[in-house]
């Protein structure tokens, strides 16, 4: 009889997988995962606007018990945040929602002059952003640096 030996990758334990034990949170791969936001991504413009703009200036904090006493939090790039978007919709590139929040409606928004209808500035978070990333776990956490509490 011969005995095999665990697929130790693969095997769970009660606090998460053995590969995500020295792994920090990740709010980018935590979103690529998420077929439920990915889909409200391609299907909604404003919506995709409206996660870039959360992601990008915005400090952030899986609130799980390990990363609330270590305070690890997660934050990334005005371009590293429009990338994340273009990987979630499947289409275009970073350049089509980098810098989507600044404009206005006469002259449209971003780089592109987008119509932009129900766009946000980067580093602000509508209310269903963050429902929905709070459905996964995530907190925007303020920063202590940011001397305008904006």
């Amino acid at each position: 009889m011969t005995v095999k030996s665990p697929n130790w990758k693969n095997l769970r334990l009660s606090r998460g997988s053995v590969d995500q034990v020295d792994k920090a949170p990740n709010l980018d791969d935590d979103l690529i995962n998420a077929k439920w936001i990915c889909d409200k991504v391609k299907n909604s413009d404003i919506y995709a606007q409206n996660l870039y703009a959360a992601i990008c200036n915005q400090i952030w904090q899986k609130q799980d018990i390990w990363a609330v006493l270590k305070d690890i939090t997660w934050c990334c790039s005005w371009r590293y945040a429009s990338g994340i978007i273009a990987d979630m919709r499947e289409d275009g590139d970073y350049m089509d929602w980098y810098c989507s929040g600044i404009g206005n409606a006469e002259v449209g928004y971003g780089l592109t002059g987008a119509d932009g209808d129900g766009y946000i500035s980067e580093g602000r978070v509508s209310e269903e952003i963050l429902s929905d990333l709070l459905r996964l776990g995530w907190v925007p956490i303020d920063d202590p640096d940011d001397v305008d509490g904006i």
